[in-house]
């Protein structure tokens, strides 16, 4: 794809991956819009990026996601890159019963349901968009789920299957569908879990990461994988497997 020239539009994009890809993106040329469910994050990135456009929107929630389309399309007639990005993760130990599944944010709708909808709604107008594209933000703990995060992991690999199953659909459309693969990286994500287990930082930072990223976007790698998700994206059944041994061991 090209990235200049485009009007992007990026779920969750306030911080972490999706904050980088809209700088990216701007720093190419291209109009941005975000949205995030806090209205404080929306304003300090407008302050670091003032030309980037903001909306408040809460995808898990219906109402909302009718909204921003609605905005979207209002304001930005030229619209042609879907970012799903937006996501939350959570630790949930379901040997306890389903308690701590149903006390917090409900990972199925806000990761998997919610891009699933907005794709659907957006499909008709990008359809008659030149360069349109549609960008899933999965993980590589939907190529090997972790035991701490079950509800998570399976969303993530929900997003991979519905990633290469619209890929088939849409290309006669002229509809590009890429899948970004992170591996870990310094962001807020399950900001919680991770000081349970000792305050965890990955090495790797969401500038660093989206420079990889739009390098694949832009020669047309449609599974964008970065360090050892890349090697996901081509292992074996069996080397899957060995992966989830290793990476579940103390479970």
């Amino acid at each position: 794809m090209d990235t200049s020239g485009n009007t992007v539009l990026i779920t969750g994009g306030s911080s972490g991956i999706g904050y980088a890809m809209a700088e990216a993106f701007l720093a190419a040329g291209s109009e941005v819009i975000i949205c995030a469910r806090r209205e404080d994050r929306l304003l300090e990135a407008r302050k670091q990026q003032p030309g980037v456009h903001t909306r408040r929107c809460d995808l898990a929630n219906e109402q909302d996601r009718s909204a921003l389309v609605q905005w979207a399309l209002a304001s930005f007639g030229k619209l042609n890159v879907l970012v799903n990005n937006a996501g939350v993760q959570r630790d949930i130990d379901f040997s306890q019963g389903i308690g701590e599944f149903l006390a917090g944010e409900n990972e199925i709708r806000i990761n998997l349901e919610a891009p699933i909808i907005l794709t659907g709604l957006l499909i008709p107008h990008l359809r008659a968009q030149k360069n349109a594209v549609i960008v899933n933000v999965s993980s590589g703990l939907g190529f090997v789920p972790a035991a701490k995060m079950p509800v998570y992991s399976a969303s993530k690999a929900g997003m991979h299957a519905f990633s290469m199953a619209i890929r088939r659909q849409l290309s006669p459309l002229g509809i590009k569908v890429f899948e970004v693969v992170p591996p870990a990286v310094d962001t807020a994500l399950n900001s919680q879990g991770r000081a349970q287990r000792g305050g965890f930082r990955a090495n790797l930072g969401p500038a660093e990461f989206v420079a990889a990223v739009m390098k694949g976007l832009a020669n047309d790698v449609f599974e964008i994988g970065y360090g050892m998700t890349t090697d996901l994206l081509e292992a074996s059944r069996a080397e899957l497997d060995e992966s989830f041994e290793r990476m579940n061991s103390g479970w």
